[in-house]
């Protein structure tokens, strides 16, 4: 019976896709993890693989969420906005922001070669202070450098002026390779500005070089035998890009409930309400307050409700941990479930936005991760685990970037008859506010123009 559409939460637990291991019989943590309750919801609805992009494209989380949510790659404004504005790092509109960190290198041929990526570091918080500080000013070409220190060993890079955002990264990522050289990306709409942000940036990071070389503190460290912080690291350079509200494109009032600052970041671009909570040390405690949230809140229509913890577990490198994560936010979603079971004005989804191996020299890997979606008018499947390999079994199949959106605005009874346009422009949900009909003549407000011929 037709009744009012369905709260939508999206539950996205992030990196959950992994692959095999011969150490958990040839299983992926998720199979190998006790999960009840993702196999109940499993059973109760129809079931798939997703990937946000393209399957074998191995993508950022904040990327992967851009295109979840229906924006396309040139939407995208790059995870240094996105972060500098969760941490509310002030910037002006055509600033172009990047992420940035300290890092020890060695010299190799006249080369710095990464030795201690970020997350390596040996440095204390006093030492990593003053060393920031010394570094957090430059001007070169007309171009301002500006580093504003957000975590223990992260930072913003802010470049204002003449910049684009269209330059290469300075970061290896791994141990063993030499920092590259910032280049201004081929074919990019901007080429003169591009190759000059590119040329001001390799200055600044050579000033940086030179002053972290002759600090007094990583003096000490090379004397106490302690890899200096002795270069900056930059990546992921991005510019604001205005962006069409998530609302007025999917026609739901939504909120993204999320502790990381990045997701801060993208919720307050494309106009999302933030939800910001705080991690615990019980993952599956943390996700049950979360969806809590969700379940009670009456004053929105959509929910994306995330959390870190299986990503974060397997940049740990161990399978097991990643599984007994897993195995923790399952009990968190014991009053989801619940809730599906006795209202009937719920729609659930639960996938992830990208595979993140537990034993991998990639970071993030190209795998699709299975997908769930439950509710009164969601087609049941025979598929009853929550896996990898099960959800291929489902009758979803597979979806991709804004697939998902619009397969929960068909399951909410929201989607529009492709065609039907009411208003001055084409909606994929079905409009509730357009003008109506004016027996008097067209309102001032019209956009067409009428021409004498």
């Amino acid at each position: 019976m037709a009744g009012a559409s369905p709260k939508i939460i999206l539950v996205l637990l992030d990196g959950l896709g992994d692959r095999s291991y011969p150490i958990l019989n040839h299983r992926t943590p998720l199979q190998a993890a006790h999960t009840p309750n993702l196999d109940r919801l499993a059973a109760m609805g129809g079931n798939g693989l997703f990937h946000a992009s393209k399957i074998g494209e191995c993508l950022p989380s904040e990327m992967a969420h851009y295109l979840l949510f229906g924006y396309g790659p040139k939407e995208f404004p790059g995870r240094g906005l996105l972060e500098a504005a969760g941490f509310g790092v002030p910037f002006e509109g055509q600033d172009v922001l990047s992420l940035a960190h300290l890092c020890s290198v060695n010299i190799e041929e006249n080369a710095p070669v990464l030795a201690l990526p970020r997350k390596e570091i040996p440095w204390g918080e006093k030492a990593l202070k003053a060393l920031y500080g010394s570094v957090e000013s430059f001007e070169s070409q007309g171009i301002r450098f500006i580093l504003y220190r957000t975590g223990h060993n992260d930072a913003i890079l802010v470049m204002s002026g003449d910049v684009s955002p269209y330059v290469s990264d300075s970061d290896p990522i791994k141990a063993g390779l030499p920092m590259a050289r910032v280049m201004p990306i081929l074919g990019n709409p901007e080429p003169m500005r591009a190759e000059k942000t590119a040329a001001a940036l390799n200055a600044y990071l050579n000033h940086c070089h030179q002053v972290l070389t002759t600090h007094p503190l990583n003096r000490h460290h090379v004397k106490k035998r302690v890899p200096p912080a002795n270069f900056l690291a930059t990546q992921r350079a991005g510019r604001r890009i205005m962006q069409v509200p998530f609302e007025e494109r999917w026609g739901l009032k939504g909120m993204l409930i999320a502790s990381g600052a990045v997701y801060g970041g993208l919720a307050g671009e494309i106009g999302l309400e933030f939800g910001k909570v705080t991690d615990c040390a019980n993952a599956g405690d943390d996700l049950r307050d979360r969806i809590e949230i969700a379940l009670d809140d009456t004053s929105r229509d959509f929910f994306h409700v995330h959390t870190k913890k299986p990503d974060q577990a397997a940049h740990k490198g161990d399978p097991i941990l990643k599984r007994d994560v897993i195995t923790e936010l399952d009990r968190g979603l014991d009053k989801l479930v619940a809730a599906l079971e006795t209202r009937g004005d719920l729609l659930v989804a639960v996938t992830a936005d990208h595979s993140t191996p537990s034993d991998s020299t990639l970071i993030h890997s190209g795998e699709p991760v299975p997908v769930t979606l439950a509710g009164s008018n969601v087609r049941r499947d025979n598929v009853t685990a929550f896996d990898e390999i099960h959800a291929a079994q489902g009758c979803i199949g597979a979806l991709r970037g804004d697939e998902l959106m619009r397969l929960l605005l068909n399951y909410a009874d929201r989607a529009v008859l492709k065609g039907h346009r009411l208003g001055h422009e084409e909606k994929v949900y079905f409009p509730t506010r357009y003008e109506p009909f004016n027996r008097a003549g067209p309102s001032d407000s019209s956009p067409l123009q009428h021409k004498k011929s």
